[in-house]
């Protein structure tokens, strides 16, 4: 620039714009409060895996605001463990537990009420302890594999089902009549020599898979009576107490066990050793 001129001088400032031009951190909160979301539910799926209904009851108890007075919950384990809360020291576990008679409560009553849960639990254990020795959990079964293979058991409010069934190679059963196959004789004797051990009285029901509509004598009902009737005669010559088999029926093919219902797996034979303490 020549000195003496008269032209102005013009300066350039550069605006500096710190970050790099980003819009502000609440990207970052946005993105802490999607990671806890993801946490917490990641959590309350390992929790409905991990824990049993009941605990899961006595979590949801936990958090609720009426827990100090609810009387029939509190599925968890410590304080707020057991079923209710009519015993002294704990949260009773299925309603036992009372040392001493408390006010307005009958001791009478309440003897024998826990009397008559002492009764359900040996039930329910007599009948665990065959289900366990019949399908060999924990040691060795008195039953053949091949016969292992046509069983499985449950134990309901009515007492321990044994379902006997058919596999697609093996039947129960001779075609389309009441004549048993071997493993079926082989599994009544085993349930009757094992059936000696207790004195639950026995139930048996036949069932049949659905033939075709178009079939003009259906012999659904006949046919699975009289496969109940056989199971029967196999447990009282196995050296079951002829006594001891209160009920007997068969249901045709109303109650297929699988979607399917001419599924050979509904032809089934389901004997019930029921609880006497219903």
């Amino acid at each position: 620039m020549t000195v003496g001129s008269n032209a102005p001088t013009i300066i350039k400032r550069k605006k500096v714009i710190a970050g790099g031009g980003h819009h502000g951190g609440a990207w970052k909160v946005a993105y802490a409060d999607f990671v806890t979301a993801m946490m917490a539910f990641f959590m309350l799926m390992w929790l409905l895996n991990a824990t049993t209904e009941q605990q899961r009851k006595g979590l949801a108890d936990y958090f609720a605001p009426t827990i100090p007075i609810n009387r029939v919950s509190g599925g968890g384990s410590g304080a707020f463990g057991g079923d209710n809360i009519f015993t002294e020291q704990t949260l009773a576990q299925s309603g036992t537990g009372i040392s001493q008679p408390t006010i307005g409560m009958d001791p009478v009553q309440s003897e024998t009420d826990a009397e008559a849960a002492a009764a359900v639990a040996a039930q329910v254990a007599a009948l665990r302890d065959i289900e366990a020795v019949l399908m060999g959990q924990g040691g060795e079964s008195m039953l053949s594999d091949q016969a292992l293979r046509h069983i499985i058991t449950r134990l309901t409010d009515e007492g321990l089902v044994i379902e006997i069934y058919d596999l697609p190679e093996v039947t129960l059963f001779v075609d389309d009549t009441t004549v048993p196959n071997p493993v079926t004789a082989e599994i009544a004797t085993i349930m009757a020599r094992m059936f000696t051990t207790v004195s639950n009285d026995v139930a048996v029901k036949g069932h049949l898979s659905a033939k075709s509509p178009l079939q003009i004598d259906n012999p659904v009902w006949e046919l699975s009576t009289g496969r109940a009737v056989q199971m029967r005669l196999m447990l009282q010559s196995g050296g079951l107490d002829p006594m001891r088999i209160v009920r007997q029926s068969g249901a045709g093919d109303r109650e297929p066990a699988v979607r399917d219902a001419t599924a050979p797996r509904n032809n089934r034979i389901e004997v019930i050793l029921l609880r006497s303490d219903i």
